[in-house]
């Protein structure tokens, strides 16, 4: 496994890491089998973990705490996410901050954090929602300064709002935001446009969520494809944003070099970036991780065929988190 620097933090983390959302309230997961999963990932050279409170109400951050228990030998990342008081994704333009969240919401959900993974410190707590006129107000940046301050906190980041990846600018202007996390996969180039030079500039790292679509950059997915009630894939792939999203995948299909697979090139998307410090594909499966952690080879897309799948760039504009 290879590893990048995980920009001003110094940190030399997996660069292709593990993103438990899919394990702490996705229909179809099995405990043991996630259980199985971390472990293979770990014996692998995964080091970076990125969970959140809202993943089943702390259910992957118990997670992920075990895994910690059973590993103690070994340096892993801990990331996880404070949910917005308003349990409501994204943030809306008008949503206020104090609504969002005020200071002491900031902390009671960090030490919750940090008695579900069994830590003294959380390596990167992070913002669940974000909105960019939150920035220059002084109740979260104390509140983030004192949970460094008292080594409860290494590091600060922000989860940007789906198809919004500059909404978030301004916070890290503040020089108080250390990581940011964003959607990012051969689908939604955007972030490339302003925030990954923003982020090299100011030495923040970058993680790069949802590199499959949610599944449809697996390739596996159909005009029918229905899941359980309650599973966030069904409001996700509504009709309309399923029958939009199968011809583009079809329409990618033909471009997959020879010997590689659907899944393997997109996550070689991701990392063909330099500001990309780690991307986060979710697993549940033993198989699964070992397909995509053996993606970190050093091996690089050429440049010519990177810049045939810009052709492939899909700006959106709805909301969905």
């Amino acid at each position: 496994m290879r590893t990048r620097r995980f920009g001003r933090t110094g940190w030399l983390v997996s660069e292709v890491g593990y993103g438990m959302w899919g394990m702490g309230g996705w229909t179809g997961s099995d405990d043991d089998e996630s259980r199985r999963s971390l472990d293979r990932a770990v014996a692998l050279g995964c080091s970076f973990f990125d969970t959140a409170w809202a993943y089943g109400a702390g259910k992957s951050e118990r997670l992920l705490g075990e895994l910690l228990m059973r590993h103690p030998d070994r340096r892993l990342y801990v990331a996880t996410k404070i949910p917005p008081k308003t349990l409501r994704w994204p943030a809306r333009p008008g949503d206020a901050l104090a609504d969002v969240f005020p200071p002491d919401h900031i902390r009671e959900y960090t030490e919750r954090s940090l008695e579900n993974l069994g830590v003294d410190a959380i390596d990167l707590q992070q913002f669940h929602v974000w909105s960019d006129h939150w920035a220059a107000d002084e109740s979260w940046q104390r509140a983030v300064t004192d949970l460094k301050r008292e080594g409860l906190v290494r590091a600060c980041g922000i989860s940007v709002n789906r198809w919004k990846p500059t909404n978030v600018l301004r916070a890290l202007d503040t020089g108080l935001i250390d990581a940011a996390q964003v959607v990012h996969n051969i689908f939604d180039q955007a972030p490339e446009d302003e925030l990954f030079p923003a982020c090299q500039r100011l030495d923040v790292a970058v993680i790069a969520r949802v590199p499959f679509d949610e599944g449809s950059l697996t390739g596996t997915l159909t005009r029918d494809s229905r899941w359980p009630d309650g599973d966030f894939r069904n409001a996700y792939f509504s009709r309309e944003n399923l029958a939009a999203t199968i011809p583009r995948v079809e329409a990618l299909a033909p471009f997959v070099p020879e010997g590689m697979d659907l899944p393997e090139l997109a996550l070689r998307f991701c990392l063909h970036h330099p500001a990309v410090s780690t991307v986060i594909p979710g697993m549940r499966k033993p198989a699964h991780v070992e397909r995509n952690l053996a993606v970190s080879d050093g091996a690089a897309l050429p440049a010519a065929f990177l810049a045939s799948l810009r052709a492939h760039r899909w700006d959106r504009t709805v909301d969905l988190e």
